[in-house]
């Protein structure tokens, strides 16, 4: 390293120190050296992707002011990860993260009104307020598979018309960690980018109570509703923390109706649909139901696979076939779930200075989630396992009959046939006293419908999630 940039960077180090503490500059800085300067840049080595995610999220402006005063210019960021010591191939250079155009960068939000009713309302309409998005969540950072694609297709529509569409209000409800908060945020931020001088705002139920309380507090509440009922794009995250809270959901149903009367978008987040929710009016549960419910169901395993090769690239990774296709199967609770052994088999790689197998990710994996314990699939188990979910006898499935009900259910049955045991169309065929095109051809009905139809889709995952 060029002598002259060591003290430079010695200097920053000390400017960092001083203004972080001991203890943090040891976890974060410590390991990270400045290795190139050009003009209008610099580039620095760090152990791992996770300390560029971090620097990003949580010390860009101090690493900016450390170079202007040092250096006395500002630098563009760049960023060494170097992830096998031993092999120079496994080097990658990432440039510093780029946000979303339409929402402002951190040193510039600075500028902004912040999410509190109470000052933005002194400030008056012309106020700028901060939405609270993340700019990092865009559809362009979604992954979309045949299992969520009618929702990212209802949300894109959302974001795309958001004064003149059928779905208002959206009332988005799935498991934890399955990506809800991303996608609504990604509404808001394409608002934002199709016209900057929309009011989008992105806040949790907790926020919001929390905010209330304050105005209850100050004696400020008209203040708070009105402050709300100026949002051209309300997106509410966690709406599951109202059960219970009376006064809460009091407040929030004149600001729904005013929203919706007006036309503007409302878009909730929960982890149950709106008839679930316990502890609030009913008429507030009636106003939920007026626009479009639908379920985030937990991404399949094509998905899955999707998530992971983005989650890998990201890090500089090249996961094997074999690694893709044993996590995916494998680590299929969250979005999250994914996240942490990514981050796992990074981590451990790393610090053995070891290749990504099969082995290792099995090795990550036995530490980072529950792994379940597999049992043979078998067909008999499939139709058990169905006729259960539609609440048929077994015998019906074996029938001539054509209800929509038993049809549906002998279709999923062939589809996860074919699929948990790679029996032939044939084979399954003749388990069903069917002819092996009748076969083909409900494994590619419920192919086709999936994607399009929630109770298809969710029956699919429920009888699979049994099976494992």
């Amino acid at each position: 390293m060029d002598q002259d940039l060591q003290q430079s960077w010695q200097r920053c180090c000390q400017f960092i120190l001083d203004n972080i503490g001991e203890v943090r500059y040891q976890t974060w800085f410590a390991k990270t050296s400045a290795i190139k300067l050009d003009q209008d840049s610099i580039t620095l080595k760090v152990p791992s992707n996770f300390f560029v995610e971090r620097y990003e999220s949580d010390y860009i402006n101090l690493l900016h002011a450390a170079f202007k005063r040092v250096f006395g210019r500002p630098l563009q960021i760049y960023y060494e990860v170097q992830l096998l010591a031993a092999s120079s191939s496994s080097k990658v250079i990432l440039g510093e993260s780029r946000p979303s155009p339409a929402l402002s960068s951190k040193l510039e939000r600075s500028t902004e009104a912040p999410a509190d009713p109470n000052a933005v309302v002194r400030q008056g309409r012309s106020g700028n307020i901060d939405s609270q998005l993340n700019p990092k969540y865009t559809f362009e950072n979604y992954c979309t598979g045949h299992s969520n694609i009618l929702a990212v297709t209802i949300a894109r529509n959302i974001a795309s018309k958001p004064r003149n569409n059928d779905f208002n209000p959206f009332f988005l409800y799935g498991d934890v960690g399955i990506g809800k908060t991303h996608l609504i945020q990604a509404i808001g931020v394409r608002v934002k980018e199709e016209n900057p001088n929309a009011k989008v705002l992105y806040t949790t139920l907790r926020q919001f109570q929390h905010l209330y309380t304050q105005a209850v507090i100050k004696k400020t509440v008209p203040q708070f509703i009105n402050w709300f009922m100026q949002m051209d794009v309300l997106l509410l995250d966690d709406l599951q923390e109202i059960a219970g809270k009376v006064k809460t959901s009091e407040t929030l149903f004149p600001i729904f109706n005013h929203l919706h009367q007006n036309g503007k978008q409302l878009v909730f987040t929960c982890d149950r649909p709106p008839m679930e929710l316990d502890g609030i009016a009913d008429r507030l549960i009636d106003r939920f139901k007026w626009g479009l419910t639908e379920r985030l169901p937990r991404p399949d395993a094509d998905l899955r696979k999707k998530i992971l090769a983005s989650k890998a690239l990201k890090n500089g990774l090249d996961f094997p076939d074999e690694v893709l296709d044993y996590i995916a199967d494998n680590a299929i609770s969250s979005v999250r779930e994914i996240e942490g052994v990514v981050m796992g088999i990074l981590n451990r790689s790393i610090t053995l200075n070891a290749p990504i197998t099969l082995e290792l990710a099995r090795e990550v994996m036995k530490n980072t989630i529950n792994l379940p314990e597999r049992k043979p699939v078998n067909f008999e188990m499939i139709v058990e396992a169905t006729a259960e979910y539609y609440n048929l006898n077994p015998d019906a499935l074996f029938s001539k009959n054509r209800m929509r009900d038993i049809n549906d259910a002998r279709q999923v049955l062939m589809y996860l046939t074919h699929k948990l045991t790679g029996l032939s169309s044939t084979a399954i065929g003749r388990k069903l006293n069917r002819q092996h095109g009748t076969v083909l051809h409900g494994i590619s009905a419920i192919k086709e419908r999936l994607p399009l139809m929630t109770d298809i889709s969710k029956a699919v995952e429920t009888i699979e999630a049994s099976l494992a």
